[in-house]
């Protein structure tokens, strides 16, 4: 199954986990010891491996123990200067999102023939 937006969150949320888990068979791990390398117990892995709704620190003790925290990279890539940004400083990255600009010509602002 291929992740989509028009999908539920629960469903979503069932087939990560279903994905964590068939990683970690493959791995030739069991609960127990991926939880316990994690650091968190077994019935939180099953939570996860099951769909349930768990903390986000949990994803990451289990993609760190599963070696996949390479992978979060690939999820949400560092933002980079885009060319349309003016260039303040170098390295200079917004800090929060702008407001949306209302259209420069509208039909009451000015209009050609509009001169004098």
């Amino acid at each position: 199954m291929k992740f989509q937006d028009s999908q539920h969150d629960d469903a979503i949320l069932q087939e990560l986990g279903r994905r964590l888990a068939q990683v970690r068979i493959d791995l030739n791990l069991t609960q127990v010891e991926l939880a316990r390398r994690a650091g968190i117990g077994k019935r939180t892995l099953e939570r996860l491996e099951n769909g349930e709704v768990t903390q986000t620190r949990t994803l990451i003790r289990i993609l760190r123990e599963m070696d996949l925290m390479e992978r979060l990279d690939v999820l949400l890539p560092k933002s980079t200067l885009r060319p349309s940004r003016p260039i303040m400083k170098a390295d200079a990255l917004p800090k929060r999102a702008s407001r949306k600009r209302s259209k420069m010509t509208s039909e009451k602002e000015w209009q050609w023939g509009d001169e004098a």
